[in-house]
């Protein structure tokens, strides 16, 4: 049997790029995202490109507790164990403090952040007992340095790089690896439209193929940052 990663969120962007990595490698692939489109035009690419391994898909808004255990309940339906899950859904509002619309941190804080805690926790049975599985959180750049307009995401994201960091602590004995992804601007959905050069970005494939890279080595070693950044720097 292949082995299995789940991927939240991929359906486009970093996500489709995580999922369709995995892939080529031959590893059976669970998505989810909210619309059900996109999943069903990711099944369509994924039956002609990668008819060798399994996709399977869940609609869902990671935002709402009972969504994100019912994909839990999906993924479990699907596979006993799992080998990757890479927590990627996430949401940007952009604002400031003093004037972002009132409800913005919260829904940054169960977008960002509560999503990946409350899936990590219910897909840590499907890794512990086997000793076994990596998991990577998408933090950001923004994790680490606080800019203009950023607001309530970069409060979410501090906190999800703070969440994964306890995570890798408390998971060192137990032969799961924990890593956190931190890009720069990275070519996207939310970047549509915007008058830049292609190259003034970094492309998600970029990004996948790091994690891949962290996620191929040996058992006695783990990557616990990935920090990333346009070759121009920051925008």
């Amino acid at each position: 049997m292949n082995k299995f990663i789940v991927v939240t969120g991929g359906t486009k962007g970093l996500g489709r790029a995580f999922a369709e990595t995995f892939a080529i490698q031959g590893f059976d692939v669970c998505a989810c995202a909210r619309t059900q489109s996109d999943l069903d035009d990711m099944r369509e690419h994924f039956n002609e490109h990668f008819p060798n391994v399994e996709l399977f898909t869940f609609a869902a808004d990671l935002s709402k507790k009972h969504d994100v255990f019912h994909f839990a309940d999906f993924v479990r339906s699907k596979r006993s164990k799992v080998d990757v899950l890479i927590n990627n859904a996430g949401l940007f509002l952009p604002g400031a403090v003093e004037d972002e619309a009132s409800g913005t941190l919260e829904t940054m804080i169960e977008t960002n952040l509560y999503s990946a805690y409350y899936l990590t926790r219910a897909l840590l049975p499907q890794m512990t007992p086997y000793n076994h599985g990596h998991i990577f959180n998408m933090c950001s750049i923004a994790s680490i340095i606080a800019y203009p307009n950023g607001g309530s995401y970069t409060i979410a994201k501090f906190a999800m790089l703070g969440f994964t960091k306890v995570l890798r602590e408390e998971m060192k004995s137990k032969g799961v690896k924990v890593t956190a992804v931190l890009p720069g601007a990275t070519w996207s959905d939310s970047w549509a439209g915007v008058d830049l050069p292609e190259s003034r970005l970094m492309q998600a494939t970029d990004i996948a193929k790091l994690v891949w890279g962290a996620y191929d080595l040996s058992d006695s070693a783990v990557v616990e940052e990935i920090l990333v950044r346009p070759q121009l720097g920051d925008l």
